[in-house]
């Protein structure tokens, strides 16, 4: 019995882990009861960087991953819930402080896209880097959200490049 198996209580058994993209390995921690948000210490940041005529660009800085994808998700819902507004309401997420998004930051987004379009919103991606933009073509997610190449691009209301009807 190893030191690992030993901790768990359980013979053959590890603790889970994740994998960073450097290599890294860390146990992932208990999530604490009613923990939510996205603080600096999560290594993830996310602000309302402007909001014009029912558009928002919210600024993503950090990794999305296992601990952080929660908060993102939340953290979205929570900010097209506070557009001003009546009409349609627009969340365009600037990705181009984000080097790194796993499985668990794609399902954030669907997540948070399923929630914001029942309320009659839509979110957008801008400055999405290549590794991502080629993980969203392969699990077809291109075709669910507006992909600009950069925050201008969304806002000029040009058309995404990636969606296709």
């Amino acid at each position: 019995m190893t030191e690992e198996t030993r901790r768990t209580g359980r013979p053959g058994r590890r603790p889970p882990e994740v994998r960073c993209r450097a290599g890294a390995v860390r146990a992932v921690p208990d999530a604490a009861p009613g923990a939510s948000g996205a603080h600096a210490d999560d290594g993830l940041r996310i602000e309302t960087a402007r909001v014009a005529a029912g558009t928002a660009v919210v600024a993503v800085t950090g990794e999305i991953d296992l601990r952080t994808a929660g908060p993102l998700r939340d953290r979205l819902v929570e900010m097209h819930g506070r557009m001003p507004g009546a009409g349609p309401r627009r969340l365009v997420a600037d990705f181009a402080a984000v080097p790194f998004c796993d499985a668990a930051g794609l399902g954030a987004l669907v997540a948070a896209h399923n929630q914001i379009s029942a309320a009659g919103g839509e979110i957008a991606l801008a400055g999405v880097r290549p590794a991502q933009l080629r993980l969203l073509k392969i699990t077809g997610l291109h075709r669910l959200f507006a992909i600009h190449r950069d925050v201008e691009a969304a806002l000029s209301g040009q058309d995404s490049p990636t969606r296709s009807g």
